[in-house]
């Protein structure tokens, strides 16, 4: 399976910040913004990645990532979004690096805690379709919002007034190839976006779309409350990872 990060846009909701340099470039505690996602594509074992970035900046991205030796990676691939056309319309792109192989697409302001790497394999031996993972949120009506029922999600909303349920896409989805075709059908919605949601709506009125829980806390990193509530969980989870790594250690210098 192939890994895609989209990391485009303007980050208009971050200004000023966002007027010198690309919102995934952004600090989250002690790295970059970028490193999260693709670091839990690396951790779901997935080595071919591909960047789809845009703006002014994008030459930062190649001079910070290079070749992904940071990540254990030989290569790493890029292109470029022109404009804002949404998330259908940068994952659009990605068509020639997939090479009609199964993706697992991530927003490049996606931050998670645990891993996603039992889903990655889930969706590797499902035959056709497309898998997405969801998580239970307070505020549901900033997201994406499943509707569940027998077993199956019957739709999408779109950031809804009145959510159905509670349970938020989170910005993590797994396709296969036929998502560049169901891209191609897309009508920009009212902002003028090919919307991800129409997309995976579309696998949902096939009968071809599964779906996992994300295990942990969840965040993107768009808004400034997001990005301080991103870089205040990573720093807890480290100070956490620290602390067991020196528990650890006493315990085996006693042993």
């Amino acid at each position: 399976m192939k890994g895609i990060v989209l990391a485009g846009g303007t980050g208009s909701r971050l200004f000023p910040l966002t007027k010198i340099t690309n919102k995934h470039l952004l600090p989250i505690y002690d790295r970059p913004m970028i490193y999260y996602p693709i670091q839990t594509l690396v951790d779901a074992g997935i080595r071919d990645i591909l960047i789809v970035t845009g703006g002014r900046n994008s030459g930062d991205f190649l001079r910070l990532l290079a070749n992904g030796k940071q990540f254990g990676l030989e290569h790493i691939n890029y292109t470029y979004q022109e404009g804002e056309g949404g998330i259908a319309d940068a994952l659009a792109l990605a068509k020639h690096f997939a090479d009609g192989q199964k993706t697992c697409v991530i927003l490049g302001d996606n931050i998670i805690e645990g891993s996603i790497r039992k889903a990655v394999a889930q969706f590797t031996g499902q035959a056709e379709g497309a898998h997405i993972l969801l998580k239970e949120v307070q505020d549901a009506e900033r997201f994406g919002v499943a509707e569940v029922a027998g077993g199956k999600i019957v739709g999408i909303e779109e950031k809804p007034q009145r959510p159905k349920s509670n349970y938020a896409v989170t910005g993590i989805y797994m396709y296969d190839p036929t998502v560049f075709d169901k891209i191609q059908t897309l009508v920009p919605s009212n902002r003028g976006e090919l919307e991800i949601t129409d997309v995976n709506n579309a696998y949902i009125g096939e009968g071809t779309m599964s779906f996992s829980f994300l295990d942990g806390w969840w965040t993107d990193a768009g808004t400034f409350d997001s990005l301080l509530r991103a870089a205040n969980l990573v720093a807890q989870m480290t100070a956490k990872k620290q602390i067991s790594a020196e528990l650890a250690a006493v315990e085996g210098a006693v042993l």
